[in-house]
């Protein structure tokens, strides 16, 4: 990890792909998203076995922003009370 501008620099690993994300927060943070998007990534090739890994990325990306905005519906709701 390095620090360019005020952010971070993270070397991680999804899919078995090695990739360069800049960002801000902590290394333990990343640590858990990479974590969670291995898990997930690994629940769709489960359930589609013959799936690539580019349409496997795809589906991971949909399915995250999917449950982002199902959660910012819920706190909408909250917030609006």
């Amino acid at each position: 990890m390095s620090v360019i501008l005020g952010k971070k620099r993270f070397k991680i690993e999804i899919g078995g792909k090695e990739y360069i994300i800049i960002g801000e927060g902590s290394q333990e943070r990343m640590n858990a998203v990479v974590q969670l998007a291995n898990e997930k990534l690994e629940k769709i090739k489960e359930q589609i076995p013959d799936i690539s890994d580019e349409k496997a990325m795809t589906l991971l990306a949909i399915n995250a922003f999917s449950e982002q905005l199902e959660l910012q519906e819920e706190l909408d709701k909250y917030t609006e009370k």
